[in-house]
């Protein structure tokens, strides 16, 4: 997640927390639930944001495994390769 979308997210999920406790001080219920929608919005975007992050860092992950794998295969069938030249 990058920067600008944490500190949205923080913004919107602070102001929220302010509209609810305005929302508990002036005893005003729409007040105070649209505080806590905003809160609820903001975990939610930080959970999609977080999940991204995931896909991405698994995706590198899975890259970086088909890398080294294939370097080994390669390896492998290279001393293989030796061994059947020596035969000869």
């Amino acid at each position: 997640m990058g920067i600008e979308e944490k500190a949205e997210n923080k913004f919107q999920d602070l102001a929220g927390n302010a509209k609810e406790a305005a929302g508990d001080l002036t005893n005003n219920p729409d007040l105070k639930a649209e505080g806590k929608a905003d809160q609820a919005e903001a975990g939610a975007k930080d959970a999609v944001e977080n999940v991204k992050d995931f896909a991405q860092d698994a995706v590198e992950n899975v890259k970086d495994f088909a890398q080294d794998a294939g370097a080994n295969l390669k390896a492998a069938g290279e001393k293989l390769l030796e061994g059947f030249k020596k035969k000869d």
